[in-house]
């Protein structure tokens, strides 16, 4: 890969220029982080409910790799790598579904594996020599559930979850109450012609919200913008918003007056490397927000909404969820498309981080964290440190 100084991340935060552009296209820089960040970190796959009963499944595309999460008859989740053992065939490719009955089977050659990875059933093979059926099951793949939300990880090494963010959870658990009785409501996929890495950016700084599209106004409005705080925990982030002052009576073009919520705050957690959980003020879903990316200028943003389980969704909820995916997703989706064909530019190679010494709801200072988890992780396969 392209050589890196290590000058970069020793920069005064408020003095610092922003990764070079190349970061964000050179397709060594791309390799890198799959290799150093993704083939390494932990991917949320879904909710536990989603998991509900033995035979259902979950499958998560990470590059060329494919996980799949199952639950047996015990309860037990599993995961596993999405193969066949007989001669590597993908067994699934749905993103979600139940197995009827609760086995696995292959459609090659009808190769079947229970929910926890066994092998069970593997047409003719009693006529061959040595062969048992114990050494040839599934490959099992890192699994844990945090909070509720399934994360797997290719990494067999890796540190858990809780240990990777410590202290996330309980800052979770301060703004959604209902996070242990949740539902899915609907999730969309969407292309985005951009970095991971732009489209991450754009999300954890609050200095366009005034400043760029009619919808980020909107979303300004309802939160307190002088109380928008910011903060770096290491491997997780928050940007949390307080009510705006005075009385709020419409959100997302609808009557708040009697509609239940989560929280009339504006709260976001971002987990290492590209998981946000959040939710809008007065909405009653928690809102989960993944960028996987599938080459150096093309990401697969996969948003999820969550309802509260036993509870009819909201009017205004349902409102939110058509606001986040007709207008303020596309309007953040136009930014992401319009700053990635930039970057290309003879014009620009660097620019400065707006960091100023408050940390004020204007700053930059957590695109400049990010960037630094990104770049230190790479850095280290070039160098060996």
């Amino acid at each position: 890969m392209p050589q890196i100084s290590r000058a970069w991340d020793e920069q005064d935060a408020e003095e610092a220029y922003s990764l070079p552009a190349h970061f964000f296209y050179d397709q060594k820089i791309f390799d890198a982080e799959k290799k150093d960040i993704f083939f390494k970190s932990w991917h949320m796959i879904g909710h536990e409910s989603e998991l509900a009963t033995p035979g259902s499944f979950l499958t998560q595309d990470i590059f060329e790799q494919s996980v799949i999460a199952t639950r047996d008859r015990d309860g037990k989740i599993y995961a596993f790598h999405n193969v066949c053992q007989h001669r590597g065939n993908r067994l699934v490719e749905e993103r979600r579904g139940k197995f009827s009955p609760a086995l696995v089977r292959c459609a090659y050659h009808a190769w079947a594996y229970s929910m926890d990875g066994a092998l069970q059933a593997a047409p003719r093979t009693e006529c061959l020599k040595n062969f048992n059926k114990a050494d040839y099951g599934l490959k099992p793949v890192r699994v844990e559930n945090y909070g509720g939300f399934v994360f797997v990880n290719l990494d067999s090494d890796a540190q858990s979850v809780a240990d990777m963010v410590p202290g996330a959870l309980d800052e979770m658990r301060r703004f959604l109450p209902d996070l242990d009785r949740l539902r899915l409501i609907e999730e969309v996929d969407v292309i985005v012609d951009a970095n991971w890495k732009v489209i991450q950016e754009n999300s954890i700084e609050g200095y366009h919200f005034d400043l760029s599209g009619p919808v980020h106004k909107e979303l300004a409005a309802l939160i307190d913008y002088s109380g928008y705080d910011l903060t770096s925990h290491d491997n997780w982030w928050t940007y949390i918003g307080p009510p705006a002052k005075g009385e709020t009576t419409h959100a997302y073009g609808v009557e708040i007056g009697n509609a239940t919520y989560q929280t009339p705050w504006f709260f976001n957690i971002g987990l290492w490397p590209n998981t946000t959980f959040y939710s809008f003020p007065y909405t009653d879903m928690i809102g989960t927000f993944i960028m996987i990316p599938l080459d150096p200028e093309r990401s697969l943003l996969r948003f999820g909404y969550y309802g509260i389980e036993g509870r009819e969704l909201p009017e205004l909820t349902q409102a939110a969820i058509r606001w986040m995916n007709t207008q303020l997703g596309p309007e953040d989706i136009q930014l992401n498309v319009s700053n990635q064909k930039g970057l290309h530019s003879f014009g620009f190679t660097h620019g400065r981080y707006l960091i100023d010494a408050e940390r004020s709801s204007y700053s930059e200072h957590l695109v400049h964290h990010f960037h630094k988890l990104c770049y230190q992780a790479i850095r280290g396969a070039e160098h060996g440190a």
